[in-house]
């Protein structure tokens, strides 16, 4: 999967890895970067993915698209499809054309809106990766773990750098008997939860 990246997902990782760098060594302010994964933890969550058993995949927070290329890739390893939901219309915008230029349209769905109003709509989800403002992390883990299918995962982004912000949510998710958990120190830090 990772030997065999088309040069135009490659070329778009590319173009928005130089843009969140110098967003991030600019002052861009927060809510107006990309805010999105490092390589590393694309490959990771790729990994995870592909892994799956049966089922969807879903990502809430799909920003200007490039964790949705690492997922298209395990969508093309695996043959699934992958549902990706986004709310803010500048970075709709801007998933549309990394989808489109990326030449992943046939692998991704591109949802406009909150993936809360939706999520229930998915009964049987094998991967969710979640990479959203913190204070939906809680409401979003409450609504997609019922729905994992027996081995599926949840990858939730920022474990390590937001754990404050997390805290209590990190705190339920260890607690919760339907899965085992662990923080794995890649990127930002990614909770991974297993449904048992």
């Amino acid at each position: 999967m990772f030997h065999e990246i088309r040069p135009a997902i490659l070329e778009r990782m590319r173009f928005l890895e130089e843009i969140d760098r110098r967003d991030r060594a600019d002052g861009t302010p927060r809510l107006a970067r990309l805010r999105q994964i490092p390589p590393e933890t694309g490959r990771f969550i790729a990994l995870l993915a592909a892994s799956t058993p049966a089922g969807s995949w879903l990502e809430i927070g799909t920003s200007a698209g490039y964790s949705t290329m690492w997922l298209a890739l395990a969508c093309g390893q695996t043959g699934r499809t992958l549902t990706t939901f986004e709310l803010l219309p500048e970075k709709i915008l801007l998933a549309r054309e990394t989808i489109r230029l990326a030449g992943i349209e046939s692998a991704v769905q591109l949802v406009e809106g909150d993936a809360r109003g939706c999520l229930c709509d998915y009964p049987q989800v094998a991967f969710c990766f979640l990479d959203a403002e913190k204070e939906v992390y809680s409401d979003c883990y409450d609504a997609v773990v019922p729905n994992l299918v027996a081995g599926g995962i949840l990858a939730a982004d920022n474990a390590v750098s937001h754990g404050d912000a997390l805290q209590p949510m990190l705190e339920k998710v260890m607690a919760d008997p339907r899965v085992d958990s662990v923080i794995v120190p890649i990127g930002k830090g990614v909770l991974v939860s297993r449904k048992a």
